[in-house]
């Protein structure tokens, strides 16, 4: 069964790709609207670096880009990807925030332009809401005659399984599939695939086996390799005729398993049958006796006789 960890990395993959990661802040943030286009966006170093205490540490994000204007820096965008609820999720966003400001505030980038830093959470799970803190305030202790001081911090969490339908239809990406995936499981308990044409074949499908725990998908990958047009739907056929063959081959062994130890116990009981035969025909046993230490009738016994 893989794990948390393997769904996480196969998410980071997918979101890498600037279609996807354009179409995620653009449904999630501006309603649909092209406003984030993939050209405007560049990788940013996933890890950083802080000190404290006096060692050097460093914060790794799921996935970071810059938002471009020309030369000038808009905006990071963060993506952090959960599969369950994490309480301190908002000191983990804070952190990540915070450091990037605090890159912004040394003496070497002092005549760039300030940017802001937007992270969005995206949860994926589907059998239950998010049922932590989305805020410092939800997190932390206060008392309520130093709460006028603290500054709150609330976390961009978007649960895409809870998501309306008319918003998932709005992503165009390979996001869009996935996010549908997510949405069905929790109404329906039941995926149905569309005919909508994977751009990221590859990366889409071993995130499904990861979410799945279903290797197939990820076995699909070689049989539609190359091929120009793939959909979910024909990986889904594919993938259940991988399930039916399996299954076949599955029962071909253990009908060949059973009909061996059925072989060895009709074997055990002929040759026990045999010796019951020659102790009759010696007169040491009577039929009805070696009928019985047979199991069998006299009728049955007497027919091995002849």
């Amino acid at each position: 069964m893989k794990g948390n960890k393997e769904k996480d990395i196969t998410q980071k993959t997918l979101e890498r790709y600037n279609d996807v990661f354009a179409d995620i802040i653009n449904v999630l943030l501006f309603n649909g609207k092209s406003v984030v286009t993939e050209d405007s966006l560049t990788d940013v170093l996933p890890g950083s670096i802080l000190k404290l205490d006096g060692r050097i540490r460093t914060q790794y994000r799921d996935i970071a880009k810059y938002w471009h204007n020309s030369k000038i820096k808009l905006s990071m965008f963060g993506l952090e990807n959960q599969t369950k609820p994490e309480k301190r999720m908002p000191l983990r966003v804070f952190g990540y925030d915070g450091a990037e400001y605090v890159k912004q505030a040394k003496k070497e980038n002092s005549k760039e332009v300030i940017y802001p830093v937007i992270t969005l959470v995206l949860y994926f799970g589907y059998n239950s809401r998010w049922n932590h803190p989305k805020s410092l305030f939800e997190l932390l202790e206060i008392d309520e005659m130093i709460k006028p001081y603290v500054n709150d911090f609330k976390m961009n969490l978007f649960e895409i399984a809870y998501l309306d339908r008319e918003k998932i239809d709005m992503f165009k990406s390979d996001f869009r599939i996935l996010a549908d995936y997510l949405f069905q499981m929790r109404v329906n308990k039941n995926y149905v695939a569309g005919d909508t044409v994977i751009e990221h074949v590859d990366e889409l499908l071993m995130l499904m086996s990861a979410m799945t725990n279903d290797y197939r998908f990820e076995e699909t990958i070689n049989e539609v390799k190359g091929k120009e047009y793939v959909t979910m739907c024909e990986v889904l056929d594919r993938v259940e005729a991988r399930g039916i063959e399996k299954g076949m081959e599955k029962g071909i062994a253990k009908g060949r398993e059973e009909g061996i130890k059925e072989g060895i116990k009709k074997g055990i009981k002929e040759g026990t049958v045999q010796v019951l035969i020659s102790l009759v025909k010696d007169g040491i046993l009577s039929i009805s006796d070696a009928a019985r230490r047979a199991g069998m009738s006299e009728e049955s016994f007497r027919g091995y006789i002849k």
